[in-house]
């Protein structure tokens, strides 16, 4: 199995943001991919929060499987002992919903600033997550039109720029990029699946190969039908003959196909399909 290669050098400068930004806020929202919903979770997450409330959203929940969706929404719930929303970026009507319970779980900081004889304040928010798990959309998504940014807090470093979502909450418009620390290959390559992992660090055939062994034993037919493979073996080369991706000398282009197939899964073509399987 070709190895995937981390970078060390980078995560320690990430983390040290990552906290820095965690500090000034009083709730995070944590954003996983809900074709991977325990792969793309963090596991020390709770070290890097201490004690700030969490809301758990499974994004990109429109190409995930439904039923899947709404089994992992319990078991984090109950693991995490965390409020869970499946979301997809596209999609406004769960907007009420995700700014009413940043609202609630931040108003305990508020009631004790307002204990110590402060004025009460909008609750500050952030967005945390791995790359690509559409951190970005979601920021976007909650902004919505709305460009009024608030400015520097008192105490709050200054390059943070904030942005008033309503009067109840007030959202850093930059997210905090969790660092991808963690040895568990098979877990490393289902992040490669959704384009988490820079395409740098692993051979796009190699991952394209595990892809395919992992969505046969799930959905066992689909390959097959989607790429119309009928009687052969559901394999890059074969993939490569059907679509006539041809390099010189006949040969099949299997890096050509590699990538193909999976942003054929990143995107949504292969259907809603979810790779962490809770059964």
């Amino acid at each position: 199995m070709e190895h995937i290669h981390w970078y060390p050098g980078h995560i320690a400068k990430a983390e040290k943001k990552l906290k820095e930004q965690i500090n000034i806020v009083d709730v995070v929202i944590e954003v996983i991919d809900a074709r991977l919903p325990q792969s793309s979770i963090y596991p020390d997450i709770e070290k890097l929060l201490k004690d700030k409330p969490r809301l758990i959203l499974m994004n990109k929940a429109d190409l995930a499987d439904i039923e899947q969706t709404k089994n992992w929404q319990k078991v984090i719930k109950e693991k995490t002992k965390c409020p869970v929303l499946a979301t997809c970026a596209s999609d406004n009507k769960d907007l009420s919903k995700i700014l009413n319970k940043v609202t609630e779980l931040g108003q305990p900081k508020i009631i004790a600033l307002v204990k110590k004889g402060l004025l009460p304040r909008a609750v500050r928010v952030m967005v945390v997550g791995m790359p690509n798990v559409g951190k970005s959309s979601i920021i976007n998504k909650l902004i919505k039109k709305t460009k009024a940014k608030t400015g520097a807090k008192a105490g709050v470093t200054r390059e943070q720029q904030w942005v008033r979502i309503n009067p109840k909450v007030d959202l850093l418009d930059t997210p905090g990029i969790i660092p991808l620390k963690q040895e568990d290959q098979n877990r490393a390559y289902k992040l490669a699946f959704v384009d988490s992992i820079g395409e740098n660090a692993y051979d796009v055939e190699a991952v394209a190969d595990i892809f395919i062994k992992e969505v046969n034993k799930i959905y066992p037919d689909l390959l097959k039908e989607y790429y119309k493979l009928e009687d052969v073996e559901v394999n890059l080369v074969n993939i490569a003959l059907k679509r006539n991706w041809i390099v010189s000398g006949a040969k099949a282009d299997t890096k050509r196909t590699a990538q193909n197939i999976l942003n054929d899964f990143r995107l949504g073509r292969l259907g809603r399909l979810t790779l962490d399987r809770y059964e």
